[in-house]
């Protein structure tokens, strides 16, 4: 068998967690598998290196910055590859130059497109085993890119693909996938296993377990995912095309408070005005979410809608160069928000879910600013101070409770 494992920064933190994980994948290795790790920064490294970039720039640029990030993942393989040298294991430790990940240039965010596995598959041969840095690429520039937060996740599933594993293994701080983050719901109940569509949405609106473009990936290459527990040997949840228990209701509650709205006030109702809107933001690789447009009135309408909090800044600026060309009269962004979501397959079939989710939030004296829906997620804003006990309520309202 060929297993890629993938282990973020907490599983790696310190000397003896490094030490355990070498030992967890020499096992596979002893057992006869071809074994590639996939690993993240130590701990909070990467938080570490943002703050001395921002100390000395407190506007880098992108590039810089990911020439800056890379160093993490590049400390933690090699670390690892010395741990497991000093196991009597042979390991080799190789970055995203040495493998050829091969990424399109928008420093910061960018996406895969091709990996050359010629160097893995003779280290493979050679039985080692091999340690590659995730979140990070290479450009035709030859320049280092990385992947955004969490993107090793997605380095471990496209290497999976690529390698036509038979597993890939996704090690956490968490033992699996629960209906709401534990350490904000202490009674959400672990999942056996959940589908790659309710995943991708549970990933996309906060749930943090999952990079959303990894499980994105899985689904598109039938890569069977395992998310499991890097510090006990407990079962995982398994992420796949169809689960085969009783579906329920609800499969997850997820809170983003990383989340900022952007108001954009007295455009003109005329057609053709959203897209100039969201053309100018899509140029520049910023993603919107929840989108609501008001009702035209005296020739002009609002939009609001929501963007990640790292490109805040970013949007402001390039709607505030375009104001003449858009015609708004206001603009306005608010941190102050949080988005609050229900996700699941079985919400399909069956009516009042929503109206379920809006008493719960309702009994709560949680007011709603605005709602985005599809066939297995509903989507509220809220504020951000009433996030944590809206998440509880809401969880609570679907008997999700272990």
């Amino acid at each position: 068998m060929l297993i890629v494992k993938k282990f973020g920064g907490t599983s790696v933190a310190n000397k003896e967690r490094i030490f355990h994980v070498a030992e967890r994948c020499i096992q596979d290795y002893k057992n006869g598998d071809d074994v590639v790790v996939v690993l993240s920064a130590m701990g909070k490294y990467t938080d570490e290196l943002i703050d001395m970039a921002h100390d000395i720039n407190e506007r880098p640029s992108k590039r810089e910055m990911d020439m800056l990030l890379t160093i993490g993942e590049q400390m933690s393989v090699a670390l690892m590859a010395m741990a497991m040298e000093k196991l009597s294991i042979p390991a080799v430790s190789l970055n995203a130059f040495q493998v050829s990940m091969h990424t399109t240039s928008a420093h910061s965010n960018a996406r895969l497109k091709r990996i050359d596995t010629e160097r893995i598959r003779r280290e493979l041969e050679n039985r080692k085993i091999v340690i590659v840095t995730g979140f990070q690429g290479v450009n035709k520039y030859d320049d280092f890119t990385t992947l955004g937060r969490g993107g090793s996740d997605t380095t471990a599933v496209a290497l999976a693909a690529a390698l036509h594993a038979d597993a890939c293994e996704i090690y956490t701080d968490v033992d699996g996938i629960y209906t709401a983050d534990p350490r904000l719901v202490p009674n959400a109940k672990k999942l056996t296993e959940i589908t790659y569509d309710e995943m991708l949405d549970l990933a996309t609106l906060g749930a943090g377990v999952l990079h959303n473009r990894s499980v994105e990936m899985a689904k598109k290459y039938g890569v069977p995912l395992v998310v499991r527990s890097s510090l006990n040997d407990s079962e995982g949840t398994v992420v796949k095309e169809e689960v085969s228990v009783e579906r329920m209701l609800i499969s997850g509650v997820a809170l983003d408070t990383d989340a900022v709205r952007i108001a954009v006030i007295g455009l003109k109702d005329v057609p053709g005005m959203a897209f100039r809107l969201f053309d100018i933001l899509a140029k520049k690789n910023i993603n919107v979410d929840v989108i609501l447009q008001s009702i035209g009135r005296n020739g002009t309408k609002d939009i609001s809608f929501t963007v990640a909090d790292t490109v805040l800044d970013e949007a402001v600026a390039l709607l505030e160069a375009n104001q003449n060309r858009l015609g708004y009269k206001e603009l306005h962004a608010d941190r102050n928000i949080a988005k609050l979501s229900i996700v699941g397959a079985g919400m399909m079939s069956n009516p009042g879910v929503a109206a379920k989710m809006f008493e719960s939030l309702y009994n709560e004296n949680v007011n709603i600013n605005m709602i985005s829906t599809s066939e297995i997620r509903v989507t509220v804003l809220i504020n951000e101070k009433d996030g944590v006990r809206a998440m509880n309520a809401v969880h609570d309202a679907f008997n999700l409770a272990d």
